[in-house]
């Protein structure tokens, strides 16, 4: 018997994917089908679909879901759900397809089949008020947030771009597109990593949430993590992510050379899932807590400015709203995956060691204070890396990286990133 967190929902796995004769089958029928082009976020949203990622998500949100989630962060059947997980398309595509079925293709891949059986018009105001409830923060940046949100939010970029329908409904997922390839040992579905922590009998599990290459801070995390739970799984993004960040090839070669240097390895396993970043910050992280449970993982680390980006958001705020969330009647539907919140983390000179504002009574002179954004700025400028900042091994990894771009992206500093707020 599994020791490991049940899936979210109470239904268990709920995994849209087809295989064998099933698969041929609907390859088959959606030949004849309409083809709908479906962006980046939605194929990752798509395949987390069919592996169990989403569960209980069995498909894109009607009007009565996104509205409700939107509002109070659960589907319209009480179950608990941080972000919309909607699928855009324009006005000719969704002429006459309520109560049809049509193919789902993004860049020439055949994707999914998708039964409609909503369709609702996304009006300019209607992309605002979501962008309001679900990426507006504490942070400065939201004072004006729509002086520069359109401009400098990535997340509110995208609602923004979304063309002027939605159309929600149950999907059949045909394919994983190139993950389990391009990221064969390292990208895992919700069963597969839920096997390999039975195999290790593991009970209580902590995910490190990553977007950037591991520095010092996440491997204190993980750490930590290891020191208060069975084990933890270093997991990343490998889907998209905003210009200027990393990609997910040179990052899981960062975390195999730590993995490999620096940890027990039997206390660890690098996992990647297949989404795109949102950068929804608070509601982000909650989002990263619904899908770890299914992954089989009971807490998660929430550090400074989880998923945040630029300073739309209080530093500690994602670490806040799991306080704040709705707990249903039926344990099924709550949220089981809890946050282990940890507090600012640096180098401290003084401590000669790793450190939190908790632990370290020292001066921010004596700190070397590791942000990722910090450390993207700063190898993308070929400026000097302090000491204690990465491990040697990652920056030499890192700087081959840099040194092969063709197109630098400018890198803009939050203040959590400097350290200013301190």
């Amino acid at each position: 018997m599994s020791k490991l967190v049940p899936p979210h929902g109470g239904k268990g796995l709920v995994c849209c994917l087809l295989e064998g004769k099933a698969l041929e089958e609907e390859k088959a029928k959606a030949a004849g089908l309409k083809k709908i082009e479906i962006s980046s976020r939605a194929r990752g949203d798509l395949i987390m679909m069919g592996i169990g990622g989403f569960s209980p998500l069995n498909g894109f949100m009607n009007k009565a879901d996104w509205k409700s989630v939107c509002e109070k962060m659960l589907l319209s059947d009480g179950t608990f759900w941080p972000v919309p997980v909607t699928l855009d398309v324009s006005a000719e595509d969704a002429k006459d397809i309520k109560g049809k079925e049509v193919a789902l293709v993004r860049d020439g891949e055949l994707m999914a089949t998708m039964k409609v059986e909503d369709v609702y018009e996304m009006t300019e105001a209607d992309k605002k008020w979501e962008c309001e409830l679900v990426f507006k923060g504490q942070g400065p940046d939201s004072e004006k947030f729509w002086d520069i949100a359109e401009k400098d939010h990535p997340g509110v970029k995208m609602v923004m771009a979304q063309k002027q329908f939605n159309i929600g409904g149950p999907v059949k997922v045909l394919s994983q597109g190139d993950f389990p390839e391009k990221f064969k040992g390292v990208y895992k579905t919700p069963k597969e990593l839920r096997e390999e922590m039975d195999k290790r009998g593991w009970k209580k599990v902590a995910a490190l949430q990553l977007r950037n290459p591991m520095h010092r801070s996440h491997e204190y995390l993980a750490k930590l993590g290891v020191e208060t739970c069975d084990g933890v799984v270093i997991h990343s993004l490998v889907g998209a992510l905003k210009p200027g960040d990393i990609p997910a090839e040179v990052r899981v070669k960062c975390i195999d050379t730590l993995v490999e240097k620096y940890f027990v390895k039997e206390n660890v396993i690098q996992a990647g899932y297949p989404l795109d970043m949102r950068y929804a910050g608070p509601r982000e992280a909650l989002l990263h807590a619904t899908f770890r449970q299914n992954y089989g993982i009971n807490n998660q680390l929430v550090g400074r400015d989880h998923a945040g980006v630029g300073d739309f958001y209080g530093m500690f705020e994602a670490q806040e709203i799991f306080d704040k969330i709705p707990q249903p009647e039926d344990p099924g539907k709550r949220l089981l995956c809890e946050p282990m919140k940890i507090d600012w983390t640096f180098y401290c000179k003084k401590c000669d060691g790793m450190a939190s504002m908790r632990t370290c009574p020292h001066s921010k002179e004596d700190r070397v204070i590791l942000s990722g954004t910090k450390l993207r700025k700063m190898l993308s400028e070929k400026a000097e890396v302090p000491d204690h900042f990465g491990r040697e091994e990652v920056l030499v990894i890192l700087r081959e990286y840099y040194e092969g771009l063709t197109e630098k992206v400018e890198i803009k500093m939050q203040r959590a990133a400097s350290g200013s707020t301190m």
